[in-house]
């Protein structure tokens, strides 16, 4: 996931959440100003109340835009401020809280750090220049008669007073920029969590694709499987009845016979994956796919080769284990494809031999067959399934040509202990 280092730009309801806050804050600054011109703060040198009312309509435009140009309203409302206290305009309080939105802001939504640090250390040290300054003026005004605060002492009354300045300006500006800080880094914070979410939801969904995609290819590899064996089975059956049918109809009959089997057999194991695509969570194997076949299946499934007419030995090494069920299954499955490819491939003289070896850590499977040796060895679906069952399996399997004609068909997968 890319780190995201930015809040999100300003949406249009925040863009007109800042317009009612300038309009509310004009307001509240016009009724401020009429007050504090009653009040008098400054006496005789105390300027007209419309000087007031041009600093406040002044801050007032700025927040309008604040987020949209965080330093330079920044810049606009501290240079009001001083301007408000500088020519003791009668109104200060608005032009307080205006200055502390306006810093606030510039640290919550300028995503260039390096910008809203120096924009606002900028501000903050030329605001706290013009307060010492101020501070040093007064400390070097001579006291007229009994008016000012008292100076004597080491720590008189007039310190007293400039250190309560000094604190409250430094909370004022860094309450402003730590709350702006924390602003920017929860919204940044927010953001990285929307980007996981999306992130996750697009993981899921890419995850569900590839899950209908695996299930499409093993519901193809399981029809190919049942289609192919006795489909396949039954052409044989039926071109040897249709050639012995006046000839030697016992023969040609016996044909028949085979073929209603393996019809009968195809349409139960349809049947059987048909069940379970309309119900996947009952009794189905790691594929997905309930399946009754297994090693036990081995025999019928040589006989049905005999029977097609191709002679087939079945042979058992070594002591019989426990397989995993989908092993099982995969076998079979393994060794029904191969058949039907030496039926179908090796000519009518063809014969095969099966062979199911058993061994403390794997079981193998091994069909080899006599006939026409391929002229290439083009992969196509059947090959294709018995390369993904062996993955399934965690096993390997082998397909290679005999030197003598026929194929060598070898998978081996390991059994329950080694597969946990």
């Amino acid at each position: 996931m890319a780190e995201v280092l930015a809040r999100p730009a300003p949406t249009e309801q925040e863009y007109r959440t800042d317009l009612w806050i300038a309009l509310g804050m004009f307001i509240v600054g016009v009724i401020s100003a009429g007050l504090m011109t009653v009040v008098n703060l400054y006496g005789t040198s105390q300027v007209g109340i419309e000087w007031a009312l041009l600093t406040t309509a002044i801050n007032s435009a700025a927040l309008a835009v604040r987020r949209r140009y965080p330093i330079a309203v920044a810049a606009v409302v501290c240079a009001t401020y001083f301007a408000s206290v500088t020519f003791q305009v009668p109104e200060v309080h608005v032009g307080n809280i205006a200055m502390f939105i306006a810093l606030f802001t510039a640290g919550a939504w300028v995503n260039n750090r390096r910008l809203a640090f120096w924009g606002r250390a900028i501000i903050t040290t030329l605001m706290m220049v013009w307060l010492f300054v101020n501070m040093y003026m007064a400390a070097t005004v001579p006291i007229e008669g009994d008016g000012g605060l008292s100076r004597a002492g080491a720590f008189s009354p007039y310190v007293a007073y400039m250190l309560l300045n000094v604190l409250i300006n430094i909370a004022f500006f860094g309450g402003a920029w730590f709350m702006g800080d924390r602003s920017w880094n929860a919204a940044v914070e927010e953001e990285r969590f929307r980007e996981r979410t999306r992130e996750l939801e697009a993981e899921r969904e890419l995850t569900a694709a590839q899950a209908v995609a695996l299930d499409r290819v093993a519901i193809a590899r399981e029809l190919h499987d049942v289609v192919a064996h006795h489909v396949s089975a039954m052409g044989v059956q039926a071109s040897a009845a249709r050639l012995r049918m006046t000839k030697d109809p016992q023969a040609a009959a016996e044909a028949l016979t085979t073929i209603e089997t393996s019809a009968r057999t195809a349409i139960t194991e349809l049947r059987l994956l048909l069940e379970t695509l309309r119900t996947p969570d009952n009794g189905t194997n790691e594929n997905g796919f309930a399946s009754t076949l297994g090693l036990s299946g081995l025999d019928d499934l040589v006989k049905h080769a005999n029977d097609a007419g191709m002679p087939t030995a079945f042979t058992v090494l070594g002591d019989k284990r426990e397989v995993p069920g989908v092993v099982q299954a995969n076998l079979y499955r393994i060794a029904q494809e191969s058949l039907t490819n030496a039926r179908r491939h090796g000519g009518p003289d063809a014969t095969a031999d099966v062979r199911l070896r058993y061994t403390p850590t794997f079981v193998e499977i091994e069909v080899s067959n006599t006939g026409r040796p391929p002229l290439a060895l083009r992969p196509g679906l059947g090959q294709l399934g018995m390369r993904e069952r062996a993955a399934a399996s965690g096993g390997t399997i082998e397909l290679v040509p005999r030197t003598h004609g026929g194929m060598l068909v070898r998978a081996q997968m390991p059994l329950a202990e080694v597969f946990v």
